[in-house]
């Protein structure tokens, strides 16, 4: 690889090398690096492409007055070049969001022109003043009486950190579609949430956690994973109540007995010992849903169904414009009809009045599931709980979903995301999923990415990033290549986190990243500096040496937690279930009996710290059950610093199977196992009231339970 390639391509964030997870440096392939370019319209495959791509990125930003967007921290100056005709005078200054105008300084320092494009470029540097006030504001330049914009958007220099009254905080962290109840139609819905708030928090939690609840294509059969929906901004209608809609109470005696026989259909399955079956919900629901949907809605409520549509704008409209031709055309879009491939064409236009009634359709629905979030988030609070629900960002969507269709041309093609190799997943991971494009992100204000994180935070007091590390660089895999021959390209991450924490704040939302796995020390470091808390997972916590990290050394700012989504609940991991099952599936790269002899080794400096400290007794025949331990392991989390505690349902309950393997779609029943304790037989929100295992979870994680 030349020196001019290397250049472009760190120009454009993209990797020519990298450490691996073992410590091992690694080249990246020539080949990697030209087709990564090539998804960020960048042409590398020549000698000549190059040297034009290098020319074109270097003289990019002197031939545009201002920057595409610039991102500040509030309480720092902020210094912006601005280009224009060598000598020229210019004035810049900020239009304030709230209204009001800041004159900017310009800054004494000389910079050698550049002849561009045949003319003669000067750069000037003027300062945006560390007192301006948090928002999205315009960055405006005036040379001989024309204006240049960019967006200005200041953001906290560091976001409050959880101040819960006591030194900690904990909850239950739980897949919602595995938590049903009597009255559920065979899948978790929002009512079940309030439910399982109200109840943990007579337990002294303080919020809830739940799996990202992003909608899926409205097609048959719907994607299982939550972490592949067709759009991270709106919400998944297998979510809604559908007796708790006000319309449903108008109903006609007909219609409502015939929904009420499809809901008592459903209900028979809560205590089936099935997998969930989420084409049926969605039949179920989506008959139901239609037939309440052309129920006339009172004036007061019509006018709030407006002013919701309004709100949410463009983005809303797409969203149910690519729901309406899906149930047409199907949810591939990119084998539609050439004509109904671009959002902004006539034709799509002419077909979104031609289904206005189903596009109004599914904008009714995501007014519903707001309301319904609205309420669960306020009855947690009113239960006592401190942060109420927090919600879950995925990674990223669907390729053919309704965000790679409505938001084109901020989304590579050509390349998807995933992991690399590392000692969970020692052949990588590819997630299918298209990633933004940096460059075009800034192009257009990061408005996608902020609209998207304000309708998820509007009804809740926190927010898991999924793989926060996507903020600072993600895997990217070329189409047609396996995972382990992608590379890391790097995002502005001083502007993606910086917005996540202004809208965050604004919601009065805590953040927590998902910082597992490969990610630079330094990263680390970021986020606790601009208040964002890390996630510490207890068999995860180890110092240099490979032995358990002591509890009161963990982080201070981070969730900690004896699990996760993507290992078996502890008392599976206990019988090494995460074992058997990458056994089974192939997924090892060293024998089974060296697999379980490391891990008996890694659990067993666990139980021996257990042991030294008190938590986990020592006497007795065959040594202590597996519920014992899991609450010993919940007392560790307690001894820690750490101001978040997550406390796995899962756990709570005894079951052993994992929700998710990773590396696999068919070959497991990933995302489809309802809530059912160690024996596999299913368990209601009804059955955790009278439940004494969730009760010692729960005093072990406040420090109340005995030794």
């Amino acid at each position: 690889m030349d020196d001019d390639l290397r250049e472009l391509a760190t120009a454009y964030g993209v990797a020519t090398d990298f450490w691996d997870w073992q410590g091992q440096y690694v080249e990246v392939p020539r080949e990697t690096v030209e087709a990564v370019l090539a998804a960020l319209g960048v042409p590398a495959h020549t000698w000549e492409s190059v040297a034009h791509s290098l020319r074109e990125v270097r003289e990019a930003p002197w031939r545009r007055t201002l920057p595409p967007c610039v991102v500040t921290r509030s309480g720092r100056d902020h210094e912006v070049p601005v280009h224009l005709p060598h000598g020229a005078d210019v004035a810049v200054w900020a239009e304030l969001e709230g209204g009001g105008r800041v004159d900017l300084a310009q800054n004494e320092r000389w910079v050698d022109p550049r002849e561009i494009d045949g003319a003669l470029v000067g750069e000037a540097t003027f300062v945006v003043p560390a007192g301006l006030p948090l928002g999205w504001h315009s960055l405006v330049a005036s040379r001989d009486g024309a204006e240049s914009r960019a967006p200005l958007v200041v953001t906290p220099d560091r976001l409050p950190t959880p101040e819960d009254g006591d030194r900690q905080a904990w909850g239950f962290m739980t897949q919602l579609y595995s938590v049903r109840s009597k009255r559920s139609w065979a899948h978790g819905d929002l009512d079940d949430l309030a439910e399982l708030a109200a109840w943990s928090a007579e337990e002294g939690a303080g919020f809830v956690l739940v799996n990202p609840l992003h909608a899926p294509s409205p097609t048959l059969p719907i994607e299982a994973s939550p972490y592949l929906p067709v759009t991270r901004r709106f919400v998944s209608p297998l979510y809604i109540r559908v007796e708790l809609v006000p319309e449903h109470a108008y109903l006609t005696g007909a219609v409502r007995a015939d929904i009420e026989r499809t809901a008592l259909a459903q209900r028979s399955l809560n205590t089936a010992d099935l997998l969930l079956d989420r084409d049926a919900v969605w039949a179920a629901k989506r008959s139901a849903l239609t037939l309440v949907h052309a129920v006339p809605r009172s004036p007061a409520r019509e006018t709030d169904y407006r002013d919701f549509v309004a709100r949410e704008g463009q983005g809303l409209v797409d969203f149910a414009t690519w729901c309406a031709l899906a149930e047409v055309h199907g949810p591939v879009w990119s084998a539609w009809p050439a004509e109904l491939q671009d959002p902004a064409s006539p034709e799509v236009a002419k077909a979104r009045d031609k289904l206005a009634d189903r596009v109004d359709f599914f904008c009714w629905l995501q007014w519903v599931l707001d309301e319904q979030l609205a309420t669960a988030q306020r009855r947690a609070v009113d239960a006592g709980m401190s942060r109420g629900v927090v919600h879950d960002l995925a990674v990223g969507v669907h390729p053919d979903g309704a965000d790679t269709w409505a938001l084109q041309d901020v989304m590579a093609r050509g390349v998807t995301v995933g992991a690399p190799p590392d000692a969970f997943n020692q052949v990588g991971q590819d997630w299918s999923q298209p990633p933004w494009r940096p460059d075009r992100l800034a192009d257009t204000g990061y408005t996608a990415y902020r609209d998207m994180l304000r309708t998820v935070l509007r009804h809740c007091g926190g927010i898991r990033v999924d793989h926060i590390i996507g903020l600072f660089r993600l895997w990217w895999v070329p189409e047609g290549r396996p995972a382990s021959e992608g590379t890391y390209v790097r995002f502005d991450h001083e502007a993606l986190v910086g917005i996540l924490a202004l809208e965050a704040e604004r919601a009065g939302a805590v953040v927590v990243g998902e910082d597992l796995g490969t990610v630079e020390p330094w990263v680390r470091d970021y986020l606790a500096d601009r208040g964002l808390l890390g996630t510490s997972i207890l068999w995860f916590e180890r110092d240099d040496q490979g032995r358990p990290r002591p509890p009161e050394t963990w982080r201070e700012l981070c969730l900690a937690a004896v699990t996760t989504h993507d290992l078996p609940p502890t008392a599976g991991y206990l019988a090494g279930e995460h074992i058997r099952i990458r056994d089974e599936l192939g997924l090892l790269t060293r024998s089974v009996d060296e697999e379980r002899r490391v891990d008996e080794a890694d659990r067993g400096t666990w139980l021996a710290l257990l042991a030294e400290r008190g938590w986990l007794p020592t006497s007795g025949e065959g040594g202590p059950d597996e519920e014992t331990v899991t609450v010993a392991l919940h007392r560790a989390l307690a001894a820690t610093p750490s101001r978040l505690l997550g406390v796995a349902l899962t756990d709570a309950v005894g079951d052993r199977r994992a929700m998710n393997q990773p590396g696999t779609h068919a070959e497991y029943p990933n995302w489809r196992l309802p809530l059912a304790d160690g024996h596999g037989r299913p368990v209601l929100l009804e059955d955790l009231v009278g439940l004494a295992r969730p009760a010692r979870l729960a005093a072990a994680v406040r420090g109340a339970e005995a030794p």
